[in-house]
C-alpha cells in the first residue's frame, strides 16, 4: 500500500483525515481535501481512500486483495498482524471481533468489496462525522474539516444549546454544523458501494457489571497494564503526571515496569491544605529509576489563563479552555527533558470510581444494603434526606425527565443529590442568556426528548458512561493541543478495554461511602506499594479557579467586548461585562460560566479556523 505525500505529516497525537468512498465521484471530494503537505493512501484502484495528516508512528495498514485495514492512533498490532486479519475478512462485521479485542486507542478504518467501514472509539475520543459532498459520502475524524469543505456557518440552535450547563445527552452529540452527522460512539459508520447509502452499526455494548470485586481486579490491572504497554513498549522517554493521586501514580509505577525511561511531574497546588506534594514524593521514593520534577506551585498558570489568546483548531466549544494553559504548561519541559509522550491518570475518576445513582436500582433489588450504604453517602456528601428520597423515588423514563427539564432551566441550581442519584445534572440557563437563547435550546431539548434513549437502562450505568464521554470530549481537544505543544498526551483510563474491565464489575463493591476507589486500589495491589494506595481523597484545585477570576477579570471583561455570542443574540452583553467586574460573585464558585466562555471562544476561533482549513485543508 502507497502512501503519497508530502513530508513525514504532523508531529505526533494530532493524526487527522477525511475517508473517501472508491467511486469516480469521489475525485472532485478528493481536490477538497489534497493539499501541500496531506498524505494520501490510496484504494486497490488508484483513487484516494485516505487523505489528512498523521505521523509514521500513528498508523498502521495492511491489504489483501481488494480488502484494505488502518489504524490510526495508538493500536499495538503490527503490518503483518493486520496483514492476517485483512486476508480472514469475509464481511465488515467481522470487524467487530478485532475492535473489542484490541488494547490501545484508534480509529479503524476498512475498505472491502467496494464498502466502507470507519469507527473510531467507545469512550468517545476518537469520533467519526460524515457528510454528502461532491455526489459521494465523506467520512472525518473532526467535523469542522467538513464544514470547511462545505462552507457552512455554524447553526446557531446548536450554539445555544451548548450554553445550557451541562449538556445533557444526546445533544452533546451533535455537530454544530447542519448537514453533518456524528456517529455515536458504540457505532461504526458503514458506507456502500454506491458510495452514497449509510448506516450506523452497533459494534460496542457495554459490559454487564457481574464480576466480583476479586475477579475484575485481576481484569482490570493487566487492561491497564496493556493500555501504558501499549504506548511505552517502544523505548525512549516518556513522561507521566505524578499527582499523588491512585491514578496518576498507578501509571508512573506501570510505565516504570516499560523499556521506557520516565520522568515524573508534579505540580504542587497553592492550596496550604492541599497534600498531593506529600503523596508525589512519598510514591517517588519506590521509584528510584524515575525522574522526580516538582516545579514552583505559583508558576503554574490558574484558571482562566491565556482565553484571548487561544488559536487552537476546534470543531466544537469545550470547557477545557479554561485549563488549557495548566495543562500544557509543563509540555516544553517535558520535550527539553526527551519526552516523546506525556501519560496522565485523566480518567480514572470516570472509570475506577462509578456513579451513585446505581443505587436507584440497587435499593429496590437489594433494599438492606442499599439504605446501610446510602446511610453513609449522605453523611460523606451531606445529602439532604428529603432529596434524597425525592431522587430515589423518581421513577422517570429518560426522555420524560430530559423533556421535563425544559420547565426548569431558568431555575436555581438543582441539589447535587438530584444528579448524584437521578439520571444526571439537569440542565440550567443562567441570567445572561437571552430570551432567543433560551427558546432555541428548549426547543433543541423538547425534539432530542421525543426520541431520546439513555445510554443503558441502569441510571447509574448511563450515568457512568455519559461522564466518560463528557470526559473525552475535552480530551480530544486537550490531545491536539498537546501535540501541538510538543509532546503528545495519552490517557490509558479512557482507554476502551480498560473501561470495560472497570465497567464489569459489581456496582455495589466498586462505589462505596467506606472505601475510594476500592476496585483500583485492590487492582494496583502487587503494582503499587500499599503506603501509596492508602490517600482517600484528592485535590480540588478550588483556590486556583477563585484565583484566576480575581487575577484575569480584565480578560473575562475583554472577552465579552464585540462578544459573538451577544451579536447572534443569544447573551446579554451588559450583563456579562457587569459579572466580570465582580469576580467574588457567590454563583461562580460553581463554574456556571464556563459553559459561556467556551462558546464564546470556540465562535472567536471560527474565522480563523475556517481559513486555515480552506487553506492548508487537513
Amino acid at each position: 500500500m502507497t502512501d503519497t505525500h508530502a513530508g513525514a505529516g504532523p508531529g505526533r497525537g494530532d493524526a487527522h483525515f477525511v475517508v473517501l468512498p472508491d467511486r469516480e465521484e469521489a475525485a472532485a471530494a478528493a481536490r477538497l481535501f489534497t493539499r501541500p503537505g496531506t498524505r494520501t493512501l490510496p484504494h486497490a484502484s488508484g483513487r484516494p481512500w485516505l487523505i489528512g495528516r498523521w505521523h509514521d508512528d500513528e498508523i498502521v495498514t495492511a491489504q489483501a486483495g481488494t480488502t484494505a485495514l488502518a489504524a490510526i492512533g495508538c493500536c499495538p498490532l503490527d503490518g503483518p498482524r493486520l496483514r492476517r486479519h485483512a486476508g480472514q475478512l469475509r464481511g465488515l462485521t467481522q470487524l467487530d471481533a478485532l475492535a473489542r479485542s484490541t488494547a490501545g486507542s484508534f480509529h479503524l478504518v476498512a475498505a472491502h468489496d467496494g464498502r466502507l467501514r470507519v469507527q473510531g472509539t467507545a469512550s468517545g475520543l476518537r469520533l467519526v462525522f460524515h457528510a454528502e459532498i461532491g455526489g459521494v459520502r465523506v467520512a472525518a475524524t473532526r467535523a469542522d474539516i467538513l464544514a470547511a469543505a462545505l462552507g457552512r456557518e455554524p447553526d446557531v440552535e446548536q450554539v445555544a444549546v451548548r450554553l445550557l450547563w451541562p449538556v445533557p445527552h444526546p445533544l452533546q452529540e451533535a455537530p454544530l454544523w447542519k448537514g453533518i452527522t456524528a456517529v455515536p460512539p458504540q457505532d461504526a459508520l458503514v458506507v456502500a458501494a454506491d458510495g452514497r447509502s449509510t448506516r450506523h452499526a452497533r459494534w460496542w455494548t457495554p459490559p454487564e457489571p457481574v464480576r466480583s470485586l476479586s475477579a475484575g481486579a485481576a481484569l482490570a490491572r493487566d487492561a491497564l497494564a496493556d493500555a501504558v504497554h501499549a504506548r511505552t513498549r517502544q523505548g525512549g522517554t516518556v513522561s507521566c503526571d505524578l499527582s499523588g493521586g491512585l491514578d496518576s501514580t498507578s501509571i508512573c509505577f506501570l510505565a516504570d515496569r516499560s523499556p521506557s525511561h520516565v520522568v515524573a511531574s508534579t505540580w504542587p497546588g497553592r492550596d496550604p491544605a492541599d497534600t498531593d506534594l506529600h503523596w508525589a514524593r512519598q510514591a517517588a521514593e519506590f521509584l528510584p529509576d524515575v525522574e522526580h520534577v516538582v516545579w514552583d506551585a505559583d508558576a503554574s498558570p490558574l484558571v482562566y489563563t491565556g482565553l484571548l489568546t487561544i488559536d487552537d483548531l476546534l470543531d466544537e466549544p469545550t470547557i477545557g479552555v479554561m485549563d488549557r494553559s495548566r495543562v500544557l504548561h509543563h509540555l516544553p519541559a517535558m520535550a527539553d527533558r526527551g519526552s516523546r509522550l506525556h501519560l496522565t491518570g485523566i480518567g480514572g475518576d470516570h472509570v475506577a470510581w462509578c456513579s451513585e445513582a446505581y443505587y436507584h436500582r440497587l435499593l429496590r433489588t437489594r433494599p438492606l444494603f442499599a439504605v446501610r450504604q446510602l446511610r453513609g453517602f449522605r453523611a460523606l456528601w451531606q445529602w439532604p434526606l428529603a432529596g434524597m428520597a425525592r431522587a430515589l423515588s423518581d421513577s422517570r423514563p429518560y426522555g420524560k425527565w430530559l423533556a421535563d427539564s425544559v420547565g426548569h432551566l431558568r431555575g436555581p441550581l438543582p441539589d447535587t443529590v438530584s444528579g448524584a442519584l437521578g439520571w444526571g445534572g439537569e440542565p440550567r440557563l443562567f441570567d445572561w442568556v437571552t430570551p432567543e437563547g433560551e427558546q432555541l435550546a428548549a426547543r433543541a431539548l423538547r425534539t432530542a426528548a421525543q426520541d431520546a434513549r439513555p445510554l443503558h437502562r441502569d441510571r447509574g450505568l448511563h450515568a457512568d458512561l455519559e461522564q466518560i464521554r463528557s470526559c473525552t470530549r475535552i480530551i480530544r481537544q486537550w490531545d491536539a493541543m498537546a501535540a501541538r505543544a510538543g509532546v503528545p498526551m495519552a490517557s490509558p483510563f479512557l482507554d476502551d478495554r480498560v473501561i470495560e474491565a472497570f465497567l464489569s464489575v459489581r456496582p455495589s463493591e466498586r462505589v462505596s461511602p467506606w472505601r475510594y476507589k476500592p476496585l483500583l486500589a485492590a487492582a494496583m495491589r502487587d503494582v503499587v506499594p500499599q503506603v501509596c494506595l492508602r490517600r482517600n481523597n484528592k485535590a480540588a484545585a478550588s483556590m486556583d479557579a477563585s484565583n484566576g477570576l480575581r487575577e484575569h477579570r480584565a480578560d473575562l471583561l475583554a472577552l465579552w467586548e464585540d462578544s459573538r455570542l451577544e451579536q447572534l443574540g443569544l447573551v446579554n452583553g451588559d450583563a456579562l461585562r457587569a459579572l466580570a467586574q465582580r469576580p467574588a460573585t457567590p454563583g461562580l464558585r460553581q463554574a456556571i460560566l464556563y459553559s459561556t466562555i467556551a462558546a464564546e471562544v470556540w465562535l472567536r476561533g471560527l474565522p480563523r479556523t475556517a481559513q486555515t482549513w480552506a487553506t492548508t485543508a487537513i
